[in-house]
This record gives structure tokens, C-alpha cells and sequence, in this order.
């Protein structure tokens, strides 16, 4: 840990220990943060490192955008907060109205909270509501927040519900498509069109898994929602098949279901669309948005079917603080920053030149199991080649690599059920030298961790 009592401070006193933050908080990094600058975080020391986690995907506009933290300081001199309840305010009335256009289809609303698990929390709440039914389906390695329900919806990982039994119930759960890791042998997702459970010699059945769990645990007109990320998250950034969100949706129509996408992570150009549901094509009844949404404010919420948000009676839902005037002011100018600066298409062309440097690498070392991803949210998964099928997730080689980037000034996080993920989720506004500098570095970090 560092020694925070050593290092220098603007206010010209020393920092408070670091141990006044509570363990609980696991660590990434030690590094004390004076500032940041695009794709950069800067220490108290003046050492430079390349921020390919963005926050946890928060910060696609680069740390401390002029444009973003010119709107955040104006609207501070003019209004903190206007409580949604009581008045309105102009950047809100402005986000609420740029909500409504940003996804095809419709007509939309909106509504707005302060963070992802929040947005998923409205998310249910509405779909219990809209369709009178109990039970939400949610989809195996997703991952939907921290809070009561949320934490029920999540698999990705036992310590983010395994110490909270009980948890709310009439949850269930289906496969997600998952091609690396299918049963009878990896296969690539993009060769799998028409959804995986149609193709010849795919053994991703999520599709036949779904039946039976209408078979054997739930009725189908018992259930109110499917809850999936369109790219799971602390999963493991894994990208299904592109026909799996076409056929859910087919699937959902066919029973009354609603479709709920989790876009907290995937949301405002991280994947080369401004919503990774437009990959396939599909019009989902309610979207959750977090993250990326305010630069690094707190702000979430929900786009969703004007019909079905109509369904909501009057205080049925809220809270103090969504929809602060800052953060939403924080939200138009990233917006303005994402649309404006070409984000979205340079999203498209870093992930390329990201994903390509990757598969390189994959191809020059077995305990590579998979690369892979979707826009500037990509993914190296880490097995141990010699044992079992050959698909035996490696930890210990991930967190090794992590570490070793670490010690390059590269700052990437690990993901997936067993820690067997290395994520790597530039700030949109990265530079192809950027790409090029981290592709080195990860080179450099497989090497020293033995890979």
C-alpha cells in the first residue's frame, strides 16, 4: 500500500493515510491521481500512464475533456442541484428530450437515476409493472449491479452476491452463448449467423437451454422480462453470435415478454455503434445506460417504449438526486463531444487495429486462448494449454500480465467468472499511436509473465 502521508498534495499538506478507505474497496492500483488528460492519467509524482480501463468504460470522452469540464464548471456557477420533483431545469429538459433520439425505433422516454445498478433496478420495477408478470429471466455471466435486485440478476462472479443470500427472488437464469467455452469445441461467433442454435455443428444450444427452463422451472406468461447484456461485461467482454439478439426478440414477442438491455458498459460508442443493439438490429422495449452517459459523473437511467413508461403511475418511482442539473449538463456536452468528434467511428477503427495487434499476439502464444471484441471494448482470455481440453482458465497468467502492464504504465483490468479475462477499454478518443504503444507494452508484460 502506498505511503499516501509521503506524497505531495496541492493543498501543500500531507494526505490523509491511505487506510481511511475501507478495504472492502478492491485495489486495481495504488497510484495517487493528480489529473487527467485524454487517454492519460497523470500522479502526484508526475508519472504518465495510458488509462486503457477508462474508469471501468466511464470515461469515453477522455479524462477531463475542455468541452465536458467547461459545461460541468458553468452550470456549478449557476445551479448544484434542482431535484426533479420539485422544478425543472434546462440541461435536463435538454438530456430527457436528446434521450428520446438517439436510439432507432421508438417512440421513446426516459428516465433518470445515478448509477447503473439504479437504472437496472427502474429497469424491473417497469417491466413488472407494465406486464403484470413476476419473474425475470436473466442470462448467465451478466452482470447488473450491486443493489438487492441487481445482485440477484448477476452471475459473473460469486463475491458479488455470494455473502447476501437471501436475495430477491423469482429470478432465473439462462445460458448466454458463450462460443469460446462451448461444450463441444470453441468456435468462432461470427461463423454462427443465424444465432447458434441454428447452425450446423454449433454446440452453444442457449436457445434449447431457454425451452427447458420453460419446461421444467418457469411459464413463459409467468415472465415479465429477459434482462442480457448485447456484450457481457465482468463476464468476460464476450460477443455472442449476431443472430442471438434477433432471435431473444423473436422469442420474447412470441410470449409476451419484454426485452430489457443492459447497455451500462456497451452504451455511448463503446462498441462502434452508439448502442451495441444496433449491431443486430434490434428495437429492445427498455435500454439501461450508465457509465459513459456524463464523463465520470453520476448519472444513469433508462430508455424505453413511450407505451410501456406510461405504465408507471405518478410517484410510483425516484429518487433525490437523478437527474442532478451538473451531471446532466455533463451529459449533453459528452454527447455533443461523442456526435461532434467522430467517437462512434473511431471506436470502430481503434478496436480494429486493437483486435488485430491482439489476434497477433494470440497466434504467438498457446496460453491464448481467446482475443476478441467489439469496438474499443476487447479481450484476451488466458487458459492453460496442457491441461484438460486445453481450455482450463489460467488466473494466476492474468493477473501476472496486469501487473506486468502495470509496471509499463498501462492500466488495464481483469474480467470473467474465474479472473481469466485480461479487458482492455480505451477512452473513445484514443490514438492509433496510443493502440500501437499499448500493444507493445502488452507484448512486453506477456513475455515477463511467462506467457
Amino acid at each position: 500500500m502506498v505511503d499516501t502521508a509521503q506524497v505531495p498534495a496541492a493543498s501543500g499538506t500531507p494526505l490523509p493515510p491511505a487506510d481511511v478507505v475501507p478495504p472492502v474497496w478492491g485495489r486495481i492500483t495504488d497510484l495517487v491521481v493528480e489529473r487527467g488528460e485524454g487517454s492519460w492519467l497523470i500522479t502526484t509524482s508526475g508519472e504518465r500512464y495510458l488509462d486503457y480501463s477508462s474508469g471501468i468504460g466511464v470515461t469515453n470522452t477522455g479524462h477531463a475533456h475542455p468541452r465536458v469540464a467547461a459545461a460541468v464548471a458553468a452550470q456549478a456557477a449557476r445551479l448544484l442541484h434542482g431535484q426533479q420533483n420539485i422544478v425543472y431545469h434546462e440541461p435536463g429538459l435538454r438530456l430527457y428530450h436528446r434521450l428520446q433520439t438517439l436510439l432507432p425505433g421508438g417512440p421513446w422516454g426516459a428516465f433518470l437515476s445515478n448509477s447503473g445498478a439504479e437504472a437496472v433496478e427502474a429497469a424491473v420495477k417497469l417491466a413488472r409493472i407494465a406486464t403484470k408478470r413476476p419473474v425475470i429471466v436473466a442470462f448467465r455471466g451478466g452482470f447488473h449491479g450491486r443493489t438487492a435486485q441487481a445482485m440477484a440478476l448477476t452471475t459473473a462472479k460469486n463475491v458479488y452476491r455470494a455473502d447476501f443470500e437471501p436475495l430477491p427472488g423469482s429470478v432465473y437464469f439462462a445460458d448466454y452463448p458463450y462460443c469460446y467455452r462451448a461444450p463441444v469445441a470453441p468456435h468462432d461467433p461470427t461463423a454462427c449467423a443465424a444465432g447458434c442454435a441454428h447452425c450446423d455443428g454449433c454446440s452453444c444450444d442457449w436457445e434449447g437451454r431457454l425451452e427447458e427452463l420453460f419446461h421444467t422451472l418457469v411459464y413463459p406468461e409467468h415472465v415479465a422480462a429477459f434482462i442480457v447484456e448485447p456484450v457481457l461485461g465482468e463476464g468476460g467482454y464476450v460477443v455472442p453470435p449476431v443472430g442471438f439478439l434477433p432471435r431473444l426478440r423473436e422469442i420474447a414477442d412470441q410470449h409476451g415478454i419484454l426485452l430489457i438491455v443492459d447497455e451500462v458498459q456497451t452504451g455511448f460508442g463503446r462498441t462502434g455503434r452508439f448502442f451495441a443493439v444496433e449491431h443486430s438490429g434490434v428495437e429492445p422495449d427498455i435500454l439501461t445506460f450508465a457509465k459513459g452517459v456524463a464523463s465520470g459523473l453520476p448519472l444513469s437511467g433508462i430508455i424505453a417504449k413511450q407505451e410501456i413508461l406510461r405504465r408507471w403511475r405518478t410517484s410510483a418511482h425516484g429518487g433525490t438526486y437523478g437527474g442532478n442539473v451538473v451531471a446532466c449538463a455533463a451529459a449533453n456536452a459528452t454527447i455533443d463531444v461523442i456526435q461532434d468528434e467522430g467517437l462512434v467511428q473511431n471506436a470502430q477503427e481503434r478496436g480494429a487495429q486493437l483486435l488485430a495487434g491482439l489476434r497477433a499476439l494470440k497466434a504467438r502464444y498457446r496460453t491464448i486462448g481467446d482475443a476478441r471484441g467489439l469496438g474499443l471494448m476487447v479481450a484476451l482470455e488466458f487458459v492453460k494449454p496442457d491441461e484438460g481440453d486445453g481450455r482450463v482458465p489460467n488466473p494466476e497468467l492474468t493477473k501476472r500480465v496486469v501487473a506486468e502492464a502495470l509496471r509499463r504504465h498501462l492500466i488495464v483490468l481483469t474480467a470473467g467468472s474465474h479472473v481469466q479475462v485480461v479487458r482492455i477499454i480505451p477512452p473513445l478518443v484514443t490514438t492509433p499511436d496510443e493502440v500501437d504503444l499499448a500493444l507493445g507494452i502488452l507484448a512486453e508484460s506477456l513475455e515477463a509473465a511467462g506467457a
